[in-house]
């Protein structure tokens, strides 16, 4: 799809996704907010009709000076004014209530489906992941949400408005007779003639004038997107960038950045301004331009003042009506840039749905053990790239058995542990792991969740069998016992513990969970070798009889793993050969 044209395919995959709020358990709320917002619109509809009868009957009172219908006429406007009052709270409330319950909807639909079945982590492995999803969810759904239903409002309203309004251009206009070289030429509804023939001109312009908006809004998104980026990356590298004082380049950075910025939004402003002449030049006109094509009938008699009042304003509504289009060009862009933007998280989850469909025949399996050990078998594990990293791997990891498997960087350790995790598909060979055994990963750089202290210790699963006295033991027993007191606090635990301490504050979250299979992939490598040893012992106090599998770049003996295995680079994917004994 052309990023920078309104293409027809977006505005359908859009409504295909988001329509779903009007089906399932949502439909009942959706459809009684849609039906109760139309309903409020035709009533607004039927007042505003009720207006424009009501001058017709206000200034023909007036022209005929009769100061009782008058007097009657100012009563009826009152009522108008009140009941016009009403119907616009009532479409208010279920518009902004709309809008919200349909942008929760697709909130909570786009993510589960980039977080389920791990599709976030594959996208990013797999470098198909579109640029900042995060805000494409939390903002541009917003975008592609909020101002839809205005649209649509606005259309529905232009829609029935035009067909109420060019009923009275016809009926009250009526026809008119000119004289074309000497001949009488009647011209029936010349009014809606007038008004078709007048809106569709000054809209053409518009469209024909304002074509390039689209892609120059498109555009703009697109920069402003990639400063934000720009921005967060050297929030979250702050202490790297400060230590190799890469700040002053970072400013040329951004700055560069921020002029494509500018220079995309003047882009926009040249495009205002251009359309910008032909609002100005037709917008004054409206309101006038009825008067005229009336004036003949009035002065001969053949309409009063209140009937020309009345087309008059039937016709600047028409006019309203016809340039909904043009008036709102650039909220559609600005629509389609977001709608695009949300619908490029979806294709990226349905395209990576579709390669792991492809990928049934060729692909890692895992499979319940038939006893209680961990088995590899004939596993080999690609990279995205499909270039085998670890290959042929064989291997039998008993119950209860601590096992350590090191190797350089680059050898393949981590890719070796996302299979295990079953996070990492590509590839052959066989997995077998215990039916329903609880298998825990303790990355080196663990993940720690907003919140409280205890949230941290208990994720992911919500809850553990241990109460207060357990966790601070954990937490003594991992070095860290001088953040018990401050269990409940709420923090960024991530930026108030050191690297060390996250490490530990992961290790004792496994130590709670009880797992049958841990997995340590360098989780200890910002302790020195002294903490690990006391972190090993406490492992084994703690998880008698886990299956405990240990992957580093360091291989020393340390009394705890009862074999050792050496992961070696060869030409075809690196390959593991065991060391001596890893206990004397």
């Amino acid at each position: 799809m052309d990023a920078y044209k309104l293409d027809p395919r977006v505005a359908r995959a859009f409504a295909r996704f988001t329509g779903g709020f009007w089906q399932g358990d949502s439909a009942v709320r959706a459809w009684a907010l849609t039906i109760g917002l139309a309903t409020a619109l035709l009533l607004s509809l039927a007042a505003t009709v009720a207006l424009n009868r009501w001058q017709r009957w206000f200034f023909d009172a007036l022209e005929r000076k009769d100061a009782e219908t008058a007097a009657w006429a100012v009563l009826v406007f009152a009522a108008i004014i009140a009941s016009m009052a009403a119907v616009g709270v009532a479409i208010v409330i279920t518009r902004e209530t709309l809008q919200v319950r349909w942008r929760e909807w697709i909130v909570k639909r786009l993510v589960e489906q980039w977080l389920g079945r791990n599709r976030f982590y594959h996208l990013g492995a797999t470098h198909t992941e579109p640029e900042v999803p995060e805000y494409r969810i939390a903002d541009d759904t917003r975008w592609a949400t909020e101002p839809l239903v205005d649209l649509a409002i606005g259309l529905f309203s232009a829609f029935f408005g035009a067909a109420a309004f060019i009923s009275i251009l016809w009926y009250v206009g009526g026809s008119i007779t000119v004289s074309l070289a000497g001949a009488p030429i009647t011209i029936p509804a010349y009014m809606v003639l007038a008004a078709l023939a007048y809106g569709g001109i000054a809209s053409g312009l518009m469209l024909w004038v304002g074509r390039a908006l689209v892609g120059c809004v498109a555009r703009k998104n697109a920069s402003e997107a990639e400063f934000r980026f720009g921005l967060m990356r050297v929030r979250e590298n702050a202490e790297s960038v400060s230590l190799i004082g890469g700040g002053p380049s970072e400013v040329r950075d951004l700055s560069s950045r921020f002029d494509t910025v500018v220079q995309r939004w003047l882009a926009i402003v040249r495009q205002h301004g251009r359309l910008t002449w032909i609002t100005n030049a037709s917008g004054p006109m409206i309101p006038i331009v009825p008067l005229l094509f009336a004036a003949p009938k009035y002065f001969a008699g053949e309409l009063t003042l209140g009937e020309v009042v009345q087309l008059a304003a039937a016709f600047v509504q028409v006019q309203l009506a016809i340039s909904w289009v043009v008036d709102n060009y650039n909220r559609i862009a600005e629509w389609f840039a977001s709608a695009r933007r949300v619908m490029d998280v979806v294709t990226a989850c349905e395209a990576l749905d579709a390669r792991f469909a492809r990928l049934e025949q060729a692909r890692i399996a895992i499979t319940p053990a038939s006893d209680g050990g961990v088995r590899l078998s004939g596993l080999t594990v690609f990279d995205s790239g499909a270039r085998p990293l670890v290959a042929g791997t064989e291997l039998l990891i008993e119950p209860g058995e601590r096992i350590l498997i090191s190797g350089n960087s680059s050898t393949g350790k981590s890719m070796l542990v996302r299979a295990i995790a079953g996070i990492w598909p590509w590839g052959a060979g066989r997995i077998e792991i215990p039916r329903d055994a609880r298998l825990m990963v303790v990355p080196q750089k663990p993940y720690i969740p907003l919140g409280t202290l205890r949230h941290a210790l208990i994720y992911p699963y919500g809850q553990i069998d241990a109460d207060d006295g357990r966790i601070r033991q954990a937490l003594d027993d991992t070095g860290i016992g001088h953040l018990a007191a401050r269990l409940d606090e709420e923090n960024r635990w991530d930026l108030v513990l050191g690297s060390g301490e996250r490490q530990r504050l992961s290790i004792a979250r496994a130590l709670l969970h009880r797992p049958r299979i841990l997995v340590l992939d360098d989780a200890m490598s910002a302790l020195e070798e002294e903490a690990q040893d006391r972190l090993y012992r406490t492992i084994e106090s703690w998880l008698p009889s886990a299956i405990v599998l240990s992957l580093g770049q360091r291989g020393r003996a340390d009394g705890f793993h009862e074999r050792r295995l050496l992961l070696e680079p060869a030409p075809h994917g690196s390959r593991l050969r065991p060391l001596e004994p890893a206990i004397a």
